[in-house]
């Protein structure tokens, strides 16, 4: 199990803000290790947090959560749209980087051609059973505002629901997180996970920032085919993504391949420019004979 990007901080004193970043940048420190063993860096009481990757799998369609106005959906119902799908788990009481985690992603959506509900989806799903529709209604207010996208509220989801649902949910998805009865706040991981169509896991994209490019590449992985241009379809195939580095980086093979296949097409057009020039140079040039 991969330990990626953790946090957690605290809301009664600023002290304790500081202590919670301080554990964050050590769990950063372990996570370069690729492992959560006793040992490999984890802070104290952080066991059990992080993100063990699901690629392949499906969410469960039928869970049942509340959306920003407080009626159940089906996470099935949601994904129906024919889109790819951007799922973030939060939770709105947290003090401080929750919300540094939505307004840096609703930066990346708005330096994007691409909105929620044209050409993908949001779910961003509270794993907080006692958060309410209500608040979940505040904040889908805030962030759709702040990206400024028309009909961005059809295509953004704010998700609450019953433990049970959360469970499932964060199962199927390998999101682990625990309450930290001391702080009494939740120590969670800070990831993107993104959805085919068909509801499954085909890309996370760990911490607290990313790049435009990353996520329109893993929403062109994601949809099948069905969104991107002819140019991010090649860009696809030129790109990789490095789970080391945490983003998409050039393939070196099939960028190989396609080096060759234009050299061979400049071969054969030359080729073919030379022999056209052969059979024009033996054409007989015919003389006219002027007459007296």
């Amino acid at each position: 199990m991969r330990t990626h990007l953790l946090h957690i901080v605290t809301s009664r004193r600023m002290c304790a803000v500081l202590g919670g970043m301080a554990l964050l940048l050590s769990v950063m420190a372990g996570a370069a290790t690729g492992q959560n063993t006793p040992g490999s860096g984890t802070p104290p009481g952080m066991k059990g947090v992080g993100i063990d990757e699901q690629l392949g799998a499906f969410v469960p369609g039928n869970t049942v959560f509340r959306n920003a106005n407080g009626e159940e959906v089906s996470l099935g119902s949601l994904l129906n749209s024919g889109r790819p799908a951007i799922l973030n788990f939060v939770y709105h009481d947290c003090p401080m980087l929750c919300s540094v985690l939505l307004d840096s992603f609703t930066d990346t959506m708005k330096r994007m051609d691409w909105a929620p509900g044209r050409e993908y989806d949001v779910l961003t799903v509270s794993f907080s059973a006692i958060e309410t529709a209500d608040l979940a209604a505040r904040q889908k207010e805030k962030y759709t505002a702040k990206l400024g996208r028309e009909g961005a509220g059809d295509g953004w989801h704010f998700l609450t629901g019953e433990d049970e649902a959360i469970q499932q949910l964060a199962a199927s998805t390998g999101f682990q997180f625990k309450w930290v009865e001391s702080r009494q706040e939740y120590a969670h991981p800070s990831l993107l996970i993104f959805l085919s169509p068909e509801g499954q896991i085909t890309r996370y994209l760990h911490g607290l920032y990313f790049k435009p490019t990353d996520v329109r590449k893993a929403l062109v992985e994601a949809s099948n085919g069905t969104v991107g241009s002819t140019v991010d379809h090649i860009l696809m195939y030129c790109f990789q993504y490095d789970p080391t580095a945490n983003s998409y980086v050039l393939h070196a093979t099939n960028l190989m391949k396609i080096g060759a296949l234009f050299t061979m097409l400049f071969i054969g057009l030359g080729l073919w420019l030379l022999r056209r020039k052969e059979r024009r140079d033996r054409i007989p040039v015919s003389s006219s004979h002027a007459t007296v």
